[in-house]
């Protein structure tokens, strides 16, 4: 810019010096002494004719010739033209050369028909053969003294050489054009334009079309192409207009671009407008319709600004693997490293940027995508290697939202959702999201292929995503998650919804609280510790951790496990809760040290020194299984120690005086089935061998026991009392003991409305009773009445015997 501007002006004063040497032999106002009075000095040469001018004692410029030769009709015709410019502090001088210069007086105009070059030095830089030229006034940083010869190298390397023709001037307007290439070198670089256009009066310079540069930035070069330029000299501010910078690792492009240049030549400022587009040679691209850039004295960027919609996008195909990430922002506010990368990002005012991810490991398609919400934005970079940057962390305000879902082949698709006040995350390789960290209403939420949805809501959380690459854990068949794992803490709130059976009736809300949860893809569980709380339906579980399983909703309790069931018609109740206890409709209630609790069947399974009550009815064993869809329950023990334990009450007692008072009936043995739908207890013996029933009035030891509660309604059962038991049959080898009688039999029948016994054998082998008072009896059937302690013998028709034994 500063070549043609300067071209011109030292251009506009040779045409002055020429015209004043042609007239001088014709105007009739000549005086041999006007040249003195102009202030110009004329000077015969042996070698030609040497024009100077000066003011105030300082040298302006010196125009030389080696012959002047007056043409037809007033033109002058000069010939090996050099024209010395000097700066107004004659620290510099620029040079222009040319074999040719014609002037015509008439029109005012001077043209160069054939090659001009000109030399132009670069503000604040001495050539060594500049009037009082010392080795300070050069770029270089030698101390005073150096060699003259050190300067004039220095100099040299500020020089900026321009070659051109069919350069015209008109004096008049006082613009200098031409319409030929224009070629100019410098030590940053080489470059060409076609036409040039310089207004001396305006101060401004044009470079018309197809311009070229070729510039160096540190040891790599830039490519710099533009339709059209245009210079303003006292602004040092240069409009490019459809421009292009290529260099190593990318370009930049702007449809319409303004620079201002410090006095040194470096660029302090790009404003860019109609566009501007980053692209690096990856195919990464950054675009908006404004942009800002500034640069530091070794031109190298140091702050951007993009606005008016800023587009982030970046692709990337390695094999069947490919990746696509889409951002943009109405503003973004870029920061590059002191060498010119960028490392920072500032976007705000609503943000958005998404991604997917597509491969095929073991030959089955997967597709993955994410998508980032939030009002503002911070992106960190990093070097990638050869010259690139990629994303190294990301920290989102204001709100953020992340989505995404994952789908194998043609399967169901699976999303999740992490939200909180404020995420950051880090990207590992491929720029793929890694982890995200978040505070303030956090939360997570995911459907899994089975169509359940969980939420997982807290005041912080934690969380690692499926790394990109065929072996990542993502690819695992059977395993699609995008969180690989997840950690919330702090007012943790666990909700999760089945999905909807067709002809099923609604499934129930399963919601927990804690302090913490820890999900893991591995398995696909998530466990909540410090007093986690568990709502399923009519069921409410409280333990020291539990754990939850994403892909089926099955519960699994740890330490002090205590469990309570509403009613049939509570709040979610969809699973009537009063067919899987015992019998009763009030809330039914469990501890053990375990508990499984079994979703898709409907089961639960407590474990150690389990015990589950309803108002008076009670079992206790090592393990009792409840299944909501049977309506059974069931419990078994393997140690003799630890038999299975059932309370359950009569519908009247029998001690004299107490009538109407509930009778409390005890079983233990080895192994006990209830099912609500028969109303009908079975205990055996199982590994315990027999079954020991115990009442007020008698105990019994048998095989088998079997108990029928009343009817649902019936006596103390209506109007949400407790079940009570109707009838107690104990069956195989019967042992009864009562007071001090003892009777045997294969079958004993107790009635508790009646608190009677009926005790009874076969035809081989009656049942037979002891009394150490009256001696033993027998008969078909023996009734013992517990409320006035007497016994029947019942003989059916057939002989009885009775023996009486006296005491001694």
């Amino acid at each position: 810019m500063r070549r043609l501007l300067l071209a011109a002006g030292v251009l506009l004063l040779v045409v002055l010096a020429a015209f004043l040497a042609v007239g001088k032999g014709k105007n009739p106002f000549n005086r041999h002494d006007l040249p003195q009075r102009l202030g110009i000095e004329i000077q015969q040469e042996a070698n030609g004719v040497t024009y100077t001018q000066a003011r105030g004692g300082q040298t302006l410029f010196k125009i030389h010739a080696s012959k002047v030769v007056q043409l037809k009709q007033g033109n002058a015709l000069l010939h090996d033209v050099q024209i010395e410019l000097y700066g107004a502090d004659g620290s510099r001088v620029d040079r222009i050369e040319g074999s040719e210069f014609e002037y015509d007086q008439q029109a005012g105009t001077a043209k160069a028909p054939g090659a001009v070059e000109i030399t132009l030095m670069r503000p604040g830089v001495a050539p060594a053969i500049a009037p009082k030229a010392a080795a300070s006034e050069v770029l270089s940083d030698k101390r005073k003294g150096a060699p003259v010869a050190s300067a004039a190298a220095a100099a040299e390397r500020g020089e900026i050489h321009v070659k051109t023709s069919g350069l015209s001037f008109d004096e008049n307007s006082g613009v200098a054009r031409t319409s030929e290439r224009v070629d100019f070198s410098m030590a940053q670089g080489t470059g060409s334009a076609m036409g040039a256009v310089f207004d001396s009066q305006r101060g401004t310079l044009a470079l018309d079309h197809a311009i070229q540069l070729a510039a160096r930035r540190g040891a790599k070069t830039v490519e710099i192409h533009a339709q059209h330029a245009e210079f303003a000299r006292d602004s040092q501010i240069c409009q490019l207009r459809a421009a292009v910078a290529g260099y190593e690792g990318g370009k930049a492009a702007a449809g319409a671009a303004k620079l201002l240049f410090r006095d040194d030549g470096s660029v302090v400022r790009l404003d860019a407008t109609n566009g501007f587009t980053l692209t690096t040679a990856a195919g990464s691209r950054l675009a908006a319709p404004v942009g800002r850039m500034e640069f530091d004295e070794r031109n190298q960027p140091r702050h951007g600004h993009l606005e008016g919609g800023v587009a982030m996008d970046s692709a990337s195909q390695k094999g069947s693997e490919s990746s696509h990430t889409h951002g943009n922002a109405p503003t973004a506010e870029l920061e590059f490293t002191p060498r010119g990368k960028l490392h920072h990002a500032h976007l705000e005012r609503g943000v958005a940027i998404d991604s997917e991810e597509r491969s095929e490991p073991a030959g089955q398609p997967m597709r993955l995508s994410r998508h980032w919400r939030s009002p503002f934005v911070e992106v960190e970079f990093r070097a990638a290697g050869q010259g690139q940057i990629e994303p190294s962390a990301i920290r989102g305000t204001g709100g953020v939202v992340v989505t995404g879902e994952s789908q194998r082949g043609k399967g169901p698709v699976s999303p999740f959702r992490l939200s909180a006040g404020e995420l950051t995350g880090s990207f590992g390789k491929s720029s793929s999201l890694t982890a995200i960290n978040g505070a303030g209403h956090a939360s997570i939420e995911e459907t899994t292929a089975a169509g359940t949805r969980q939420t997982t809501t807290g005041d912080r959380l934690e969380a690692n995503l499926a790394a990109s690459g065929p072996s990542s854990a993502k690819h695992a068949a059977g395993n699609e998650a995008q969180i690989q794992s997840a950690t919330v803490e702090g007012h943790v709130v666990l909700t999760q919804q089945p999905a909807l059976r067709p002809g099923a009736p609604p499934p129930a809300l399963l919601r927990a609280t804690a302090g913490r949860a820890d999900y893991a893809s591995a398995g696909e569980w998530l466990h909540l510790t410090l007093n986690p709380r568990v709502e399923d339906g009519a069921v409410q579980l409280t333990a020291d951790k539990v754990d939850v399983s994403r892909a089926s909703g099955d519960l699994l309790a740890h330490g002090n496990v205590k469990t309570s069931w509403t009613s049939a018609g509570s709040k979610g109740g969809a699973r009537p809760s009063g067919g899987m206890t015992l019998g009763g409709p009030g809330p039914a209630h469990v501890v053990a040290a375990e508990a499984q609790l079994h979703q898709p069947a409907g089961e639960a399974t407590f474990r150690g020194q389990a015990r589950l009550w309803q108002q008076a009815n009670s079992i206790s064993a090592p393990v009792i299984v409840l299944d909501q869809a049977r309506h059974t329950l069931s419990a078994t023990s393997r140690n003799a120690a630890e038999p299975v334990r059932v309370v359950l009450v009569g519908a009247e007692g029998t001690p004299a005086g107490k009538s109407n008072q509930p009778a409390v009936i005890r079983v233990r043995g080895g192994d006990f089935k209830y099912s609500d739908l028969e109303r009908k207890a079975v205990m055996r013996g199982g590994a315990l061998g027999t079954v020991v029933t115990e009442t007020a009035t008698a105990a019994s030891v048998s095989n088998v026991v079997e108990v029928t509660l009343l009817a649902a309604g019936s006596n103390a059962g209506k109007d949400g009392g407790q079940a009570q038991v109707d009838r107690v049959t104990a069956r195989g080898r019967v042992a009864l003991t009562s007071g001090g009688r003892h009777g045997s039999g294969e079958q004993l029948v107790y009635t508790s409305a009646t608190g009677e016994y009926v005790l009874t054998g076969t035809a081989a082998v009656p049942p037979r009773m002891t009394d150490p008072v009256r001696g033993t009896v027998s008969g078909e059937s023996l009734i013992f009445h517990g409320r006035d302690d007497s016994v029947t013998i019942e003989g059916g028709g057939r002989k009885t015997t009775a023996w009486t034994t006296a005491p001694k």
